[in-house]
Order: structure tokens, then sequence, then C-alpha cells
């Protein structure tokens, strides 16, 4: 494990994209300590990942310090965006002339993308 030397400050580390886990023992090699308002059972929490940190990673901060870290994204700031149904048909140019069939038929007429 590393043991970072003896001084009265410390940077802090890059905890965003870790497992709760992880993030405890990042945070404890580097003499910080962590904090989570969406997580008041934050030593129980293992596989949830922190998704925002404050301070930000790399600033100086006093040996044993209070890091916060949230697990889940506030009231529209991100998550996993908006989701729209996709057409289900070949993309336009190369894949569409790859799969035209000899006989005058396309392949893309027989589906209905084009003029038979």
């Amino acid at each position: 494990m590393y043991k970072p030397p003896k001084t009265s400050e410390v940077r802090v580390p890059r905890l965003v994209g870790l497992m709760a886990v992880d993030a405890r023992v990042s945070a404890e090699a580097r003499g910080v300590l962590l904090a989570s308002p969406d997580r008041p059972d934050l030593q129980l929490a293992v596989v949830d990942y922190v998704v925002r940190q404050y301070p930000a990673p790399g600033v100086e901060v006093p040996r044993g310090a209070v890091v916060t870290v949230w697990f889940e994204f506030g009231e529209g700031e991100g998550g996993g965006g908006v989701r729209e149904p996709r057409p289900s048909r070949p993309p336009h140019g190369g894949l569409r002339r790859e799969l035209d069939e000899p006989g005058g038929h396309s392949y893309a007429a027989c589906v209905g993308f084009g003029p038979p």
C-alpha cells in the first residue's frame, strides 16, 4: 500500500469513476477522509461508483481533510442521457451497396429502402 510522506498538505486523489470500496482505499492512502451526503452508510457501500467529488483532484488540502463524494447524479446533472429508438436498417453508403444482389433486385429495395 502507498504510504504518503508525513507532510501537513496532501493532494486530493481522483475518485470519480472508482467503486466505493476503491475510493475509500485511495482516500486513506492519500491521507484524506471521505463523506457522502447521498450515502450515510458510506462504510457499507461497495460497488456504487463515485460520480462527483469535492474538492477536485490534485487540490492540496490539509492531511485529514474531508473529501465529499456523490454516488448518484442530482436532478438534471446527467446520467444515461436521452434514449431514443434507432431504426434497424443498414447505414447509407457502402453497406447498402454491398447488400445489393444480382438480378435487378437489391436488398435495399426488398426491405423498403429504395426503388425496386
